[in-house]
């Protein structure tokens, strides 16, 4: 039976390590592949690979071509490293994004593809290869798989590994179990810093914030790199992935990660990631107490060449750029630091995306410090050794020094927002609005209402599509993981017009407390708040009672998309499960909270829609438009007018000191208390 190009992309994701003629599905699935298309090592054989798989179920038959020029893409070996915080790494699969997305066709790609699969660096081609299907309107429709499924050593502890094949191979289908991950492996609980780990090797925000990063490449073609305020984005997700870790560090009682705003300072903190970095089958290495970074000089990569004092000069030309108000393109134009823009263009110069400006001038600050930090151990390339996660976009949370490095971003990004006036009455208020009242409840009602419960919960993943000549079929590995029971939020909205007026309901948490137990200044607080929904309502007339479940939120996609097997998501019914868009996963949505209980400020604000509209139309409920408060639309507009933040991304006038005086100002604004409460038992998902 033939197959179409769709299960051919499906292949050409599978086993991304294996030869692409070699079955895939349990030997179900045969690429019928033109002589030319094989590498030197198969060709020779082609007659005997043609015979002895003729037999399988199903064919696709990948259309002949003449072969590709990927010479440029070999500069990367094909058992190599790639690294997606490198310049010229990242310029290479730009290019290669650039020949699939000039393929007429989707067969036509899927020539394309099949041809430098096996010749190219699998990590680069499947980048490569994502970017592209995401991206072109003729191939949306096919699953992609994660990178969990491709490359499971880069998230799993690869002693599992042996224990996964052995079940696989010895094992039928039916009577095989899951293997067991274990949650604490990378460090003993001496290290004050293992306390976190749940949260930093957390497998779906590591996956979320690769997948964004798929979503925003940093290079490539100008029509995929140049998407609506994605320099705002670029600064408001990496924004909220260190608030939310913050609010976790407060949970254990810990301060919040000091910036790196001094490079010449030992880190004290140590890293050992014990993780397979897939494209080498070695380690990533570690970092030691205390190393002290100097410089960075990988020869194979004419840009990751840095010293210190280079990146010192480029971020303080940045910051020169924030005091001036303008940023020097390259010519010497100088482009202003307007309120609605001006971080947006900011965030594209610090990421050092395609969209800067002026490279030469304020250089690669943000990818050469995780370089700069990823190399440490290793700078000159004397033991050929690759980088740390921090190096590497799908690890680098894993390392509590990520968390250092983007509070130092952060500090950046806000010496630009604290130059802000204060917001107006007028953008704040929502006159004839006046939320009554607000409350959040367990869906199950079994707890009181304002508590919230979280606790440990015990998932299972399939990892049989990424295991290289490993056994066929269901191979399972099973994790533990922070889970919240679902809940609701109630707000009471009372509409003192006589006409429908639409408005925009935008929710956050926000810690009270710090983890020394000292109560948070609101100039601080408000820069901790964590996005957790956003989404739009028509009030009548009146009073409105507004029900939202929390699993609607804007911020997170469903657990099913982050860990279920994508090449079953074809079914009918499956469609919200498709890996289509990034998202914050719903399992760490909110904090862990304390076992006795520890408060936060939940605040809920309602504005006036007619000052947030972009006249962008959307269903929130379909075409992965769930996740859109750090992932935005696919090819639309940003569906917010505001700031990314708003009303908490400026700073508020000195009288202003706690949360409760900035909700009374206005009457479409309201505060409750609510109570996270831990308890430190273990479930299984259902």
């Amino acid at each position: 039976m033939m197959s179409d190009y769709r299960t051919g992309f499906m292949c050409l994701m599978t086993r991304p390590r294996e030869p692409l003629f070699y079955p895939k599905y349990g030997g179900t699935t045969f690429m019928v592949l033109p002589e030319h298309f094989l590498t030197d090592r198969y060709r020779p054989i082609a007659p005997m690979i043609a015979e002895r798989y003729s037999s399988t179920p199903n064919h696709v038959v990948v259309g002949s071509i003449d072969p590709p020029d990927f010479t440029y893409a070999m500069e990367i070996p094909r058992n190599g490293n790639y690294n997606q915080f490198s310049p010229k790494h990242r310029n290479i699969s730009g290019k290669l994004i650039q020949d699939f997305m000039n393929a007429s066709d989707p067969e036509h790609l899927l020539s394309m593809a099949s041809y430098a699969r096996d010749r190219l660096n699998p990590l680069m081609f499947q980048y490569a290869l994502t970017i592209t299907l995401l991206h072109r309107k003729d191939t949306q429709d096919i699953p992609v798989l994660s990178l969990l499924e491709t490359f499971p050593k880069r998230f799993v502890d690869p002693l599992l590994f042996p224990q996964l094949e052995e079940e696989g191979f010895v094992v039928d289908q039916p009577q095989r179990v899951s293997i067991e991950v274990p949650m604490v492996y990378t460090a003993s609980e001496e290290v004050l810093e293992q306390r976190l780990a749940y949260f930093r090797e957390d497998i779906g925000i590591n996956l979320h914030h690769w997948h964004w990063h798929i979503i925003y490449p940093a290079d490539g073609p100008k029509e995929i790199v140049q998407k609506d305020r994605r320099g705002e984005l670029f600064y408001y997700m990496h924004r909220q992935i260190l608030v939310r870790y913050i609010a976790e560090r407060f949970c254990h009682l810990m301060p919040p990660p000091t910036s790196l705003d001094n490079l010449r300072e030992p880190i004290p903190e140590a890293y050992f990631p014990k993780l397979l970095n897939s494209a080498l089958n070695r380690t990533y290495s570690a970092r030691h107490e205390n190393a002290v970074v100097t410089h960075v000089n990988r020869p194979d990569d004419e840009d990751s060449v840095a010293t210190i004092l280079e990146i010192e000069n480029w971020i303080n030309r940045f910051k020169d750029a924030i005091s001036h108000g303008y940023v020097v393109a390259e010519g010497g134009k100088r482009m202003p630091l307007e309120d609605s823009t001006g971080i947006d263009l900011l965030g594209n110069v610090l990421e050092n995306s395609l969209m800067s400006p002026n490279i030469p001038h304020y250089g690669n600050i943000h990818s050469m410090l995780h370089s700069l930090i990823g190399f440490v151990h290793d700078p000159d390339n004397k033991y050929l050794e690759g980088t740390g996660v921090i190096g590497d976009i799908a690890t680098s949370m894993r390392d509590p020094i990520f968390y250092r490095l983007h509070a130092f971003v952060d500090d950046l990004f806000e010496d630009y927002k604290k130059k802000l006036a204060p917001y107006t009455a007028k953008e704040l208020g929502y006159p004839g609005v006046t939320i009554e009242d607000v409350s959040v409840q367990d869906i199950n009602g079994k707890a009181a209402v304002n508590r919230l419960l979280t606790f440990w919960q015990r998932s299972q993943v399939d990892l049989g599509v990424g295991l290289d000549f490993g056994p066929s079929g269901h191979v399972l590995a099973t994790f533990t993981h922070l889970q919240h029971a679902p809940f609701v939020y109630r707000i009471n909205v009372m509409n003192d017009s006589q006409r429908i007026r639409r408005g925009t309901v935008r929710i956050f948490l926000a810690p009270i407390y710090d983890g020394s137990g000292e109560a948070l200044p609101f100039e601080q607080q408000r820069r901790y708040v964590i996005e957790l929904d956003k989404f739009t309502v028509a009030l009548t007339p009146g009073m409105n009672n507004v029900v939202r479940r929390s699993e609607e939120s804007s911020v997170t996609i469903p657990f099913e998309r982050t860990f279920r097997r994508q090449d079953i998501s074809t079914m009918p019914g499956t469609e919200s499960y498709r890996y289509c868009n990034c998202g914050w996963p719903d399992h760490m949505l909110i904090p862990q909270g304390s076992p006795h209980g520890l408060p936060y400020d939940l605040f809920v604000m309602i504005s006036d829609y007619k000052q947030d509209s972009v006249m962008v139309d959307f269903d929130e409920y379909v075409d992965c438009n769930d996740s859109h408060s750090y992932c935005g639309l696919r090819d639309k507009f940003y569906p917010d007018r505001r700031a990314m933040g708003f009303p908490f991304d400026r700073v508020v006038p000195k009288e202003i000191t706690h949360m409760e005086a900035f909700t009374q100002s206005f009457s479409n604004m309201q505060r409750a208390v609510v109570e996270i409460r831990f308890t430190n038992t273990t479930i299984s998902k259902v």
